[in-house]
């Protein structure tokens, strides 16, 4: 039902959008130092809404900002973001609009580890959740993920920034930080300062889904979205820039080799489309 109303939505946005004057699109400055998953989610947004046939600006805010404030700034229809990706729970769906289409292909649920450089086998013998449970994560405290391994029963520490969890594993102060797999090596890179290395073991897998997510009074910008997505996944376009950037991961990452621990999530919204195959990854080695 969404989906079909956000499609007739999309033709009632004001003239000027369609006739050619870009109307500014806002999405938040994110708190990274360099955000792995910006170039593709931003390119993959621009392409969107230039095929939805309306004009858009698309340009940063102003200010750094976490997701749980960029999702306010959105709900408040304050003026200063218009549009955040992050990943789908039954809060978030409830306090803005989602896009239903996951633009990583559900790959925010694939996890491997960051840990210290100097304990590189320290996951390889985890083979179950009691054995990981004995292991601190850490991770934001605003972000899903948090929720899913507590309700798995994984110990956690969680944090108010995102840098900080770097600075937090370099320390010793947490075992390990599950990033996903679309994260993890860009990330490692662009921390190349802190004695920290990249798991070789070990996949941690749940459900998930990283959508575009809008205001609830702007249903006509989610229109135009989705109507680019799912022009961008009927010609194909949508999963040749999706390799572009992530095409060599199952490769690089040696996901073949490692073992997968697969956990629930209880917070995944029903309206999820996981019947539709063809939106989700699909390694060959499954």
């Amino acid at each position: 039902m969404q989906r079909r109303t956000l499609l007739m939505l999309a033709g009632l946005w004001p003239l000027g959008a369609a006739a050619g004057t870009p109307l500014p699109l806002v999405y938040p400055r994110h708190q990274a130092l360099d955000d792995p998953q910006q170039a593709y989610v931003t390119a993959l947004l621009q392409q969107a809404l230039e095929r939805s046939g309306q004009a858009y600006a698309l340009r940063r805010s102003a200010l750094r900002m976490v997701q749980t404030r960029a999702m306010q700034e959105i709900a408040t229809a304050s003026g200063s973001v218009d549009v955040v990706w992050a990943m789908t729970s039954r809060a978030r769906e409830t306090q803005l609009l989602p896009v239903r289409i996951p633009i990583d292909r559900g790959l925010i649920g694939w996890r491997v580890a960051l840990i210290q450089a100097r304990q590189p086998d320290l996951l390889r013998g985890v083979r179950s959740i009691a054995a990981l449970a004995r292991l601190s994560a850490g991770q934001m405290r605003d972000w899903p993920d948090a929720a899913i391994l507590q309700a798995n029963g994984l110990r956690l520490d969680t944090s108010s920034t995102y840098e900080g969890l770097f600075q937090q594993l370099a320390a010793g102060r947490i075992d390990y930080f599950p990033r996903s797999v679309i994260e993890a090596q860009g990330e490692l890179a662009s921390h190349a300062r802190l004695p920290l290395a990249l798991d070789a073991h070990l996949v941690i897998r749940y459900p998930a889904a990283l959508y575009f997510f809008v205001g609830k009074h702007r249903p006509e910008l989610a229109g135009h979205i989705e109507t680019g997505l799912e022009a961008m996944l009927a010609d194909g376009s949508f999963m040749q820039l999706f390799r572009r950037h992530f095409g060599r991961i199952e490769a690089g990452l040696k996901l073949s080799q490692r073992h997968v621990l697969d956990l629930a999530n209880p917070d995944l919204p029903e309206e999820t489309p996981l019947a539709r195959k063809a939106l989700w990854y699909r390694p060959k080695l499954y």
